[in-house]
């Protein structure tokens, strides 16, 4: 059996049953116990299942809403951060967006604003709407699609990026908390990692309700950001941290 077939079937067990062990799997494969380790430590590093001492466990984070799912929800605080955010681009800057519901309201807000630049993104959707405009020039990251977020990843992506300098990036992301920025879909996280290298200055627009929320992979600490683009403020602790790291807060009205 291939690794991807042993994969799936890992998952497809995942869903009976609330968690597997390393030694049942490998006896039902009929491969070694570090074989199925792999396996899982690669599902885990995904985000497809949770990895615990001996075997796994399904993961929160398998059944994420895909971006078609995400785009519908909350629409209005979406629409005014991406509106927000797209008032802090400049005419002739260079820019980076990355893949997301609320990223993609920023592109719609640039088309209508007819500021002239320059994006490069991992998105068909963003890059479909920005090439709609005539005084915005595309670039379409190549990489693995991923249809359910209508964007690619994968190492073809972060090296295309790594091959850009921009002013600024404006990226989205899964969950905002005292650790910095928090990704769960798979690969995203080192989209998001190579999109603040290549950028001057990092934008991020979330909206208030993914704030404390748990992380699965970091990307990035709050000092590499210069600005968080919200719909409210957020409260204590992590208006603290980002008051300590002298990242502006940017409330959408």
């Amino acid at each position: 059996m291939r690794k991807s077939a042993r994969q799936e079937q890992i998952l497809s067990e995942l869903k009976l049953r609330p968690h597997v062990r390393i030694g049942e799997m490998a006896r039902r494969f009929g491969v070694s116990s570090e074989t199925i380790r792999r396996d899982m430590d690669e599902l885990g590093r995904d985000g497809r299942l949770s990895r615990e001492h001996g075997g796994a466990s399904s993961s929160s984070f398998a059944n994420l809403p895909g971006y078609g799912e995400r785009s519908r929800e909350r629409t209005a605080e979406r629409e005014a951060i991406g509106r927000a955010a797209a008032s802090l681009v400049q005419d002739g800057q260079r820019l980076m967006i990355d893949s997301g519901a609320t990223t993609f309201q920023m592109a719609r807000a640039l088309t209508v604003s007819g500021t002239r630049c320059t994006v490069v993104t991992n998105s068909l959707e963003i890059a479909l709407t920005l090439s709609t405009s005539k005084v915005i020039e595309v670039f379409q990251c190549p990489g693995q699609l991923l249809p359910s977020e209508a964007a690619t990843t994968g190492i073809d992506t972060v090296d295309y990026l790594k091959g850009f300098r921009v002013d600024a990036c404006f990226i989205g992301a899964s969950a905002l908390n005292v650790q910095g920025i928090q990704e769960t879909v798979p690969g995203f996280a080192d989209v998001k990692k190579a999109m603040i290298a290549s950028a001057t200055q990092a934008h991020l627009l979330i909206d208030s309700q993914k704030f404390d929320l748990p992380g699965f992979r970091h990307a990035g600490d709050l000092v590499s950001l210069d600005t968080v683009v919200v719909d409210r403020r957020p409260e204590e602790a992590l208006a603290e941290e980002l008051e300590a790291a002298e990242v502006s807060v940017l409330v959408a009205t």
